[in-house]
């Protein structure tokens, strides 16, 4: 091995050994010949190669090393080992988008006839995506209430491949039991496949509580300030192979300059969902005491039913949280409209605070049936909690609280 072997191993030791913090802020990277601090974007489509046997080994696998940045590429890849590394998994894929992450994991791993058991308080596209869009390839999916074990059991085929949960839910803030699912799921012999979303691995690992793999939509928290779009895939190095070569093949591939961005986020993730958490947590507090709303909704709550388990197995509560409004959909939406300081928007992670009305926005493509049964009333708004000063978010709540 050279010097610069020799470094580049011992280095790899010392952040296989660090904290998440530190791996947040320097995993994955490796310096060029130029010596840059900051991690580079290689805005380059194509890569050259020295010979046409290089090119011919690059592109059957057997050299490693760049090829085409639709599936190779410097900056995307820092960006796959340092949130691997945060999750705790061997490899990580990164994608275009959230849902896109979601739909390579199901093209690569499900086939024709499998089967799919899925909690029914997921993100409303997410369902689309399994209700349309996979049952049109012959893959069937049965959705089960977030919380009801035994519904989940009773679920389960011999065709059953998959099990998606997200924990904390979208809207509601369901806490779902992620190692009694995940011993579900290997006595099944299937891959449970978790959202970490609303947590991120600064609040949540679910690899280390048994999962098989874990899903982000990057755009999120990761990002951290609403720039960009993207998702990413991790788990064990086998099954990440096959969602790489979906991504080789379709092309769902993340560019470059977001995967900077995403790692630019990731350098405050800890600092910033500690804040999102305490933040939530007032206003919950707040908007719990207030006339005008029936019910909160966030796990930080004592009454909340999963707050015993979130407190197990996540390191805080998190930045979303949603409220009943006294009314229907018109009051919901005339305390929506008489904010001022949050944004009206469905996007959430994000610096700022956002408002929201799932029923019509995030949730709006469910059946009317499909959103009660997840508990998604005309009277629901969801706030993805900023880090603004959090005085100044309850006296814009107010201004809801007093159109009601």
């Amino acid at each position: 091995m050279s010097n610069e072997d020799d470094y580049l191993a011992e280095r790899l030791a010392v952040l296989a050994e660090a904290e998440l913090d530190t791996r947040a802020v320097r995993a994955g990277q490796v310096r060029t010949a130029e010596g840059e601090h900051s991690e580079p974007i290689f805005t380059t489509s194509s890569y050259v190669f020295a010979s046409a046997a290089e090119a011919a080994a690059r592109f059957s696998g057997e050299q490693a090393g760049n090829v085409y940045s639709r599936y190779t590429n410097p900056t995307v890849r820092t960006f796959e080992e340092r949130i691997a590394a945060l999750e705790g998994g061997e490899m990580a894929v990164a994608t275009s988008s959230g849902m896109a992450a979601i739909l390579s994991t199901c093209m690569a791993l499900l086939s024709a006839g499998d089967h799919i058991v899925c909690s029914r308080s997921v993100f409303g596209t997410t369902t689309v995506l399994l209700n349309k869009f996979m049952a049109k390839l012959g893959v069937e999916t049965t959705f089960v209430a977030p919380t009801d074990y035994e519904g989940w059991h009773a679920a389960l085929r011999p065709e059953t491949k998959l099990l998606l949960v997200e924990t904390p839910s979208n809207p509601l803030a369901d806490i779902v039991d992620i190692a009694r699912l995940a011993a579900m799921s290997k006595e099944q012999g299937s891959h449970l496949v978790v959202d970490n979303c609303f947590c991120t691995p600064a609040l949540q690992t679910p690899l280390a509580l048994g999962a098989d793999i874990v899903v982000h939509s990057a755009t999120k928290y990761l990002d951290g300030q609403g720039r960009c779009v993207g998702g990413a895939v991790v788990g064990r190095a086998e099954q990440m192979e096959e969602v790489l070569g979906f991504i080789r093949s379709a092309g769902p591939s993340m560019s470059p300059f977001n995967a900077w961005v995403f790692l630019k986020g990731l350098e405050t993730l800890r600092l910033r969902m500690e804040a999102h958490s305490a933040n939530a947590l007032a206003l919950a507090q707040w908007l719990s005491e207030q006339k005008g709303i029936d019910k909160v909704y966030y796990a930080g709550l004592p009454e909340h039913p999963g707050h015993q388990l979130a407190k197990q197995q996540q390191r805080a509560f998190g930045g979303v949280l949603s409220f009943e409004v006294a009314g229907g959909r018109d009051a919901a939406w005339r305390f929506i409209d008489a904010t001022r300081l949050v944004s009206i928007t469905a996007n959430l992670g994000d610096a700022k605070t956002t408002i929201v009305h799932p029923g019509t926005t995030t949730h709006g493509r469910l059946t009317p049936e499909q959103r009660a049964e997840s508990g998604i009333g005309d009277n629901l708004i969801r706030v993805a909690v900023g880090l603004e000063a959090v005085e100044d978010l309850k006296r814009d709540m107010q201004r809801g609280l007093d159109a009601l």
